[in-house]
C-alpha cells in the first residue's frame, strides 16, 4: 500500500496530516510513503526528517498522485486538484464545506475517487476523534484572540477580559456547549470573565454546570435568549457545529447592529458557513473586519496558526484508518469498522454524505452503510 503526503495549496493552511513519527510508523508497519516537497515546512517538519523516518521524495502533485493508492491532505482538494484524482485513489481531507465547489465534487464523482472527510469519521465510543481534539485545542485559544481585539489598538472596547478591582471583567457569551464551547468557558473564566453559555440541548447545559460548578451561567438557545445574550457580550463566539451540514444562521444584522461597539464576534462556524448574517471568512493574515461596529473575527482554518500541534492531532486519527485499510482494504476496513462509514463522501461515482449533497444540490445520495454493504463481492 502507498500513501502520499500532499502540501497545501491554500492560504496559509500550514498543517500536515501526517507527522515524520507517522510516516515512521507506517514504514515499520510495511507501508511505502511519499511525501511531497514542503508538505510539513508550516508545521516545523523539514523534508530532511520526513526522509530520515523513511519517506521518499516527490517533487509536485502529480508525482505524488502517480505513486500513491492512499492521498492524505489537510483542506479539500481544489478544483484543479481533484480533476487529477483517479478511480483507485483513496482520498483523505476534511470536509470543510465552506471550500466545496459542485466541480471539485463533480471531479471525484467522474473519476469514482473514493473519498472521506477526516473530522467526520466517528470512534468505537461514537465520539468524533478529529473534532473533538481540535475543538478542545481552538477553545484554549479563544481567549487570546477575544483579548486582542478588545484592545483600543484594534478598535475593540478598550476593556480587559479578567477585569480587576473596581473594574468590571468581561461578559462572554458562548453559542453551543460542545467542544469548542466548553474548552473556551474553561479558560474564559480561569481569567475571570462571566461566560454565558447557550444550547439547545438542556442534558449539554447540565453537563456545563456540573463541570464548571455553577460558575458559568446556563441558558436554553432559544431566539429570545439568544438575541439578548447577544446584546450585552463583549466577547459573543459562535460554537455551533451541525456534523456534515452548513450552519444555521441564528444571530441576524438587525441583532448585530444592536450589539455594544467595539465588541467581539468570533464565529467558529466559518468552515461550515457560520452561525452569524454577517460572517464571511477571512485569513490569518487579514483576520477581522469591522461591520456595524463590531469586530468580526472568521478565520476557518484558525488551527492553522499553531499548526504543529495541530498536526499531532490529526496524526493520530489518519494512522488509525490507513493501517486498517492497509491491512484489510479499503472496503473491507469500513464493513469491519462500522464506524468509519460516517466519514465516507463519495465511493465508486456515489455521492454519500446527505449535508454535502445538500449544500452542493447533488439529487442523488446513497448511505454509505448501503453502499458498503452491497459492495462486498
Amino acid at each position: 500500500m502507498r500513501i502520499a503526503i500532499i502540501k497545501e495549496t491554500s492560504i496559509e493552511e500550514n498543517r500536515v496530516a501526517i507527522t515524520p513519527a507517522g510516516v515512521h510508523a507506517l514504514v515499520k508497519a510495511g507501508l511505502e510513503i511519499i511525501i511531497e516537497e514542503g508538505a510539513g515546512i508550516g508545521s516545523g517538519f523539514t523534508d530532511e526528517t520526513y526522509f530520515l523516518a523513511g519517506a521518499k521524495h516527490a517533487a509536485d502533485f502529480q508525482e505524488a498522485l502517480d505513486f500513491a493508492d492512499i492521498i492524505v491532505k489537510v483542506l479539500p482538494p481544489d478544483e484543479k486538484e481533484a480533476a487529477k484524482l483517479r478511480s483507485n485513489h483513496v482520498l483523505f481531507s476534511f470536509n470543510q464545506l465552506s471550500l466545496r465547489t459542485r466541480n471539485s465534487i463533480d471531479s471525484l464523482l467522474r473519476n469514482k475517487v473514493n473519498s472521506m472527510g477526516i473530522e467526520l469519521i466517528l470512534s468505537q465510543d461514537q465520539s468524533y476523534p478529529i473534532l473533538v481534539a481540535m475543538s478542545e485545542i481552538a477553545g484554549k485559544m479563544l481567549p487570546q484572540i477575544a483579548g486582542r481585539y478588545l484592545e483600543s489598538t484594534y478598535g475593540g472596547r478598550g476593556i480587559i477580559l479578567g477585569g480587576g478591582p473596581g473594574v468590571p471583567s468581561a461578559n462572554v457569551v458562548i453559542l453551543g456547549a460542545g467542544a469548542v464551547g466548553i474548552s473556551a468557558a474553561k479558560c474564559f473564566l480561569g481569567i475571570g470573565c462571566q461566560v454565558h453559555m447557550l444550547d439547545q440541548n438542556i442534558d449539554a447545559l447540565r453537563t456545563v454546570d456540573r463541570l464548571f460548578d455553577g460558575r458559568v451561567i446556563t441558558l436554553p438557545a432559544t431566539p429570545l435568549d439568544i438575541d439578548k445574550t447577544a446584546r450585552f457580550a463583549d466577547v459573543l463566539i459562535g460554537a455551533i457545529h451541525v456534523f456534515g451540514e452548513q450552519t444555521p444562521r441564528i444571530i441576524s444584522r438587525k441583532v448585530v447592529r444592536e450589539m455594544k461597539a467595539g465588541a467581539v464576534i468570533i464565529d467558529m462556524s466559518i468552515d461550515q458557513g457560520g452561525c452569524f448574517e454577517t460572517s464571511k471568512p477571512t485569513t490569518l493574515s487579514h483576520p477581522v473586519y469591522k461591520e456595524h461596529d463590531i469586530i468580526h473575527y472568521c478565520v476557518p482554518n484558525i488551527l492553522s496558526s499553531v499548526a504543529r500541534s495541530a498536526s499531532h492531532v490529526l496524526n493520530h486519527v489518519v494512522l488509525e484508518i490507513v493501517n486498517a485499510i492497509a491491512e484489510f482494504g479499503f472496503e473491507d476496513a469500513l464493513r469491519q469498522n462500522h464506524h468509519y462509514q460516517h466519514g465516507l463522501l463519495t465511493y465508486n461515482g456515489i455521492c454519500t454524505n446527505q449535508g454535502l449533497a445538500n449544500m452542493l444540490g447533488i439529487t442523488s445520495v446513497i448511505p454509505a452503510s448501503l453502499i458498503i454493504s452491497s459492495s462486498r463481492n
